[in-house]
């Protein structure tokens, strides 16, 4: 699946346009390297957003083309 869709879909970014465009600034980098919004991510991959001076980490434990919100928190753990 697309980082950006990912992002969205487990509610870490609202929007995938938002999502897109913290791929494109840098924002975001799959185990540890710069990420594009089209870089597909898998299961076992450790994701890092920088929100502003925050910073986000997380494990991707599932990949789902759709999840209810309730579901979106199963998808991803913080590290």
């Amino acid at each position: 699946m697309r980082l950006d869709k990912y992002l969205k879909v487990s509610r870490l970014i609202k929007r995938r346009t938002v999502a897109n465009e913290a791929c494109d600034s840098g924002r975001v980098m799959i185990n540890g390297k710069q990420a594009k919004a089209s870089a597909e991510v898998k299961k076992g991959d450790i994701i890092t957003v920088s929100f502003g001076n925050r910073e986000v980490k997380v494990e991707v434990l599932d990949v789902q083309d759709t999840a209810k919100k309730d579901e979106a928190k199963e998808l991803f753990r913080y590290l």
